[in-house]
């Protein structure tokens, strides 16, 4: 059997350590646009400095010989010919029995003339990207940022971490709107203000300046205001890399739309990771990437973590995590504490835990999650939420016999 992978990201390494793991014999191929199996999350590490090319890979030094996986790098696949059961390249093919794609997402820049092309405007999605705004970073006076959500944040992080004061636009009047409510999310803009860094709440970038050679000089916002830039990162968020499949009969919507065993329309072929858009959340394209090489070895289980709105979050020295909903809305109950080190609040709708953001302290993160996940009402349970337990999750059948409520 021959399984062919294209995309070295979370999902298609852990697809292929499952592959290996659980089949010694199986030929396993792997295809990356990159040289490097990288983590896209440390990428502002080696913008910052922190860390080197090296010291951004999450794989080890001889993960592709020590499992025998062939690795092609530096290869642009250009189209699947499910009918022949190919992978398609300028200059030839790669056959397969299975195919998993895991070509993760791609930085969405809004339609705003002059700005994608532009010889000084970048995304942070792939080395690449990072390399370029390492080094004009280093030279650039003036850097500006469009979005505030995770990834706009990181880059700001890298780039203060190299000595510059970037200015963060954001349309929405909070930072992370879509990871943190308010009150936690104001905790890190104070921490990155302290920092250095500069935030344009409440803006819309309406268009950009270019100078003689291409380059964006500056930018003008909905209220009429200029902001010179020499160095524009766009991070206004990002789209399944699906465009390469339009010919391939593939079904495609959101991202790859896959089963509940990740299995796309075509057989033999799955998806998993952010080009299924099921999730943009490491931790869940890991496990995704572990269920599609299972059901591609004829092992069947299917996925059900199918949390959309799961963050993990880290600057400072600050840990948050949010699962659910991050504000409550009419009728739902909320339930925070706060002290100098920590902020939580959890959301109830009819007694049943639909949202919880930890700060500070995320201890018990999986309790909660598994809550949310099984939908179990802990009203009555305790006058304390915070003091709810495993222990509260017993009931008692008709029978006296003891009833597990996470099933």
């Amino acid at each position: 059997m021959k399984h062919v992978i294209i995309g070295a990201g979370a999902a298609g390494i852990s697809a292929a350590r499952t592959l290996r793991k659980q089949s010694a014999v199986d030929e396993i191929v792997m295809i990356a646009t990159d040289r490097l199996a990288y983590s896209r999350c440390m990428l502002h590490k080696y913008i910052g400095g922190e860390r080197d090319e090296k010291g951004i890979s999450f794989v080890e030094e001889d993960f592709f010989e020590s499992n025998r996986i062939r690795f092609c790098s530096d290869r642009t696949v250009t189209k699947i010919d499910t009918s022949n059961h190919q992978v398609c390249f300028a200059d030839g093919v790669e056959s397969y029995d299975k195919l998993l794609i895991a070509t993760g997402a791609e930085s969405f820049f809004p339609p705003i003339p002059g700005l994608k092309g532009a010889k000084n405007v970048f995304g942070l999605r792939d080395l690449v990207d990072a390399r370029a705004i390492k080094s004009q970073g280093s030279k650039a006076k003036h850097v500006v940022v469009i979005g505030a959500g995770l990834v706009g944040l990181d880059v700001a992080y890298g780039l203060l971490e190299m000595g510059k004061k970037p200015t963060v636009v954001e349309m929405a009047d909070t930072i992370l709107s879509s990871n943190l409510d308010a009150s936690a999310a104001l905790t890190y803009q104070m921490k990155f203000e302290e920092a250095g860094c500069m935030f344009k709440l409440g803006c819309k970038v309406e268009g950009v300046l270019s100078d003689a050679s291409g380059q964006v000089s500056a930018i003008t916002l909905g209220d009429g205001s200029q902001l010179n830039c020499d160095l524009l990162v766009v991070a206004s968020g990002v789209r399944p890399s699906i465009g390469w499949l339009a010919d391939s009969g593939i079904v495609c919507e959101r991202g790859v739309v896959v089963d509940n065993y990740l299995a796309t329309n075509i057989a033999n072929v799955y998806a998993a990771g952010d080009v299924t858009g099921l999730s943009e959340s490491w931790p869940n394209a890991v496990e995704q990437g572990e269920v599609a090489a299972q059901n591609m070895l004829g092992m069947p289980n299917e996925y059900t973590d199918t949390f959309s709105l799961k963050n993990t979050i880290h600057f400072f020295g600050i840990p948050s995590l949010s699962v659910g909903r991050l504000n409550g809305k009419e009728g739902d109950v909320e339930e925070s504490r706060e002290d100098r080190k920590r902020y939580q609040k959890v959301i109830l709708r009819d007694g049943i835990p639909v949202g919880v953001i930890l700060q500070g302290d995320i201890s018990r993160s999986g309790f909660w999650q598994q809550l949310i996940k099984n939908k179990v009402d802990v009203s009555g349970r305790s006058k304390d939420i915070w003091k709810v337990s495993f222990a509260d999750s017993y009931g008692i059948e008709d029978n006296g016999e003891y009833k597990w409520l996470f099933d």
